[in-house]
């Protein structure tokens, strides 16, 4: 589940919120949600005798929960990079759309001058 959510929400999010800031606590919150809800899963299928997550109930060791954690931080952290990588592809193509109309405007005004002082002069 947290790694479905990871791979749809958010790169999504860092292209389309404007505030990296906002765009963490959104990611946070929507990781937060679904790694409660994979965990009180993983739990309840424990306690009631699957041994696939964590061992055997209730003699599993901290061994079999570490690996559990570890994974969990790595997608948490590469989720948090993906909402990175969407706010600065956003803004270098702002940027390159500022430079693109500032160049064009300035190209346009040069143009427009010269067309002026080519019907002042004739």
């Amino acid at each position: 589940m947290e790694l479905l959510l990871m791979l749809l929400l958010p790169l999504p999010i860092g292209l389309f919120v404007k505030n990296k800031i906002v765009g963490y606590l959104i990611y946070v919150a929507a990781h937060g949600f679904a790694f409660t809800f994979q965990s009180t899963v993983l739990l309840l299928a424990w306690v009631g005798g699957d041994t696939s997550a964590f061992g055997p109930y209730p003699d599993a060791s901290a061994a079999n929960v570490w690996p559990y954690g570890a994974v969990n931080l790595l997608i948490f952290l590469v989720g948090i990079g993906l909402v990175a990588l969407g706010h600065r592809l956003t803004a270098r193509r702002t940027a390159k759309r500022q430079a693109t109309s500032g160049a064009s405007t300035a190209t346009g005004s040069v143009v427009s001058s010269d067309r002026s002082v080519r019907s002042r002069g004739a």
